[in-house]
């Protein structure tokens, strides 16, 4: 059953990768970027990785697609879609290397799965070690404040335009 739930979340991660190049209409080509994301951390949960999937979730897809969808629609002229670029045939030849060196290194690559993995608890120790006696509770509370000044700073630097 998990296997069929990981070749599903594959095929739907590749689709929606290759949509993100293909699709000529950027806000679309972002929205496939989210559905990728989303995908990527449906792997992460059934690898176990409880933890990496809600920071996918929280950062790649609450924050940063956000960002750039917020981009895209403060962009003047992004209706109009890419123009043809002039390296458009050396970036093929570039991805197209770098995908037959990624599939090498998948074929000649013996991997081993065992039969179930032992389930672990991962987020309540990582918040123990953060948020705890001996954690970096202040140092999170400042990066947040900061983050939120920049934000702030950002909206009136727009808003003067």
């Amino acid at each position: 059953m998990l296997e069929i739930v990981f070749y599903l979340f594959a095929a739907i991660a590749l689709v929606s990768a290759i949509a993100v190049i293909a699709v000529r209409d950027l806000f679309r080509a972002a929205l496939c970027l989210i559905l990728l994301f989303m995908t990527v951390a449906g792997i992460y949960l059934l690898l176990q990785a409880d933890f990496l999937a809600i920071v996918q979730i929280l950062i790649y897809v609450g924050a940063i697609s956000i960002l750039i969808i917020v981009a895209i629609m403060l962009t003047r002229d992004a209706r109009q879609g890419q123009p043809a670029g002039r390296l458009k045939y050396f970036a093929a030849i570039v991805s197209a290397l770098l995908l037959g060196t990624v599939l090498l290194g998948i074929l000649n690559t013996a991997f081993s799965m065992p039969d179930s993995a032992p389930w672990q608890e991962t987020i309540k120790p990582l918040g123990k070690a953060l948020f705890g006696d001996s954690g970096y509770l202040l140092t999170v509370e400042i990066a947040a404040v900061m983050l939120l000044s920049a934000i702030l700073g950002a909206i009136a630097v727009i808003r003067e335009k």
